[in-house]
């Protein structure tokens, strides 16, 4: 993970209060909350079993949240009340669950987890892969590759796991060439063939779905593509494939702070969200957007 990226994050969290779905200071007290009650969630002909404890998950709207709110009733029959909140920034999840403020968080994949860890000093550890979602190129102002001319612009992801991933997916389409070797660390500056000369952007992850109507195409991580309205089977022009090394690389997990993962409590959640009704959820609703990782 760039330094810069991380930095420039925690600076702006620091200017403008903590970044959370509310955008006011306070992480959980002001962070988009969907809890809504282990009772309101099963339903009164449920026989609920002794409770257990509390289960508390700081997650990314779109598909985590989601995921997780269809996870409440079956961890409820088991006695778990699992407690949702929504974060739309990718570093409070981070530092709540190292806290001890959250028991787990599920929103990032591995190569971003590991980056957190080296450049915080973080102890977080994955507890089990969940889902994968298939990074993919977007129309903008252009709906076919071929179409591209000297000076489009192609919008992607700035910071340093998922810039990469979209760079080599741009060239897996024959758009730019990198350096040989540099996999999952490459950055625009890796570039050394570039025949159309095309105008990399270089975005916050967030802001690159609003700049569609702007650019040529954009490259999006599969929860913005779906918060932008997007599918991958219906509306992305190429994207990373369920087979390919991506599939296993970039799998989202619940994170824990490094010794809670063998816990009752997580064990149950990641038991709960690899099940036959979870995983028949995730490709019921998403379209091949949301990949279950068996």
């Amino acid at each position: 993970m760039k330094k810069k990226f991380i930095a420039g994050i925690l600076t702006a969290a620091l200017a403008l209060g903590t970044l959370t779905a509310c955008g006011d200071s306070g992480a959980a007290a002001n962070a988009e909350s969907t809890e809504n009650g282990a009772e309101e969630a099963a339903p009164s002909d449920v026989v609920r079993a002794e409770t257990k404890g509390t289960i508390t998950v700081a997650a990314s709207a779109t598909p985590h949240a989601e995921i997780l709110e269809q996870a409440k009733q079956i961890l409820a029959e088991q006695g778990w009340d699992l407690q949702v909140t929504v974060f739309n920034d990718y570093v409070q999840p981070n530092m709540v669950v190292e806290s001890g403020e959250f028991d787990a968080n599920y929103f990032q994949h591995i190569p971003y987890l590991d980056s957190f860890n080296e450049e915080q000093g973080t102890h977080l550890v994955n507890a089990g892969g969940i889902h994968y979602e298939p990074f993919g190129i977007y129309p903008g102002t252009k709906s076919d590759l071929t179409t591209l001319e000297k000076g489009d612009v192609i919008a992607v992801p700035n910071d340093t796991t998922n810039e990469a991933r979209a760079l080599l997916l741009l060239q897996d389409n024959g758009i730019i060439t990198l350096k040989d070797g540099v996999g999952l660390e490459a950055t625009v500056r890796d570039i050394v063939d570039n025949p159309k000369e095309i105008e990399i952007e270089e975005l916050e992850a967030a802001q690159v779905p609003r700049v569609k109507d702007e650019v040529a195409f954009v490259v999006l991580n599969g929860n913005y593509a779906l918060e932008a309205g997007f599918t991958v089977s219906k509306d992305s022009v190429a994207y990373e494939k369920s087979d390919s090394e991506a599939a296993k690389t970039y799998v989202n997990v619940i994170a824990v702070k490094e010794g809670n993962e063998s816990s009752d409590a997580i064990k149950a959640l990641v038991d709960v969200l690899k099940s036959d009704e979870i995983v028949k959820y995730i490709n019921d609703t998403y379209d091949g957007g949301v990949i279950p990782f068996q």
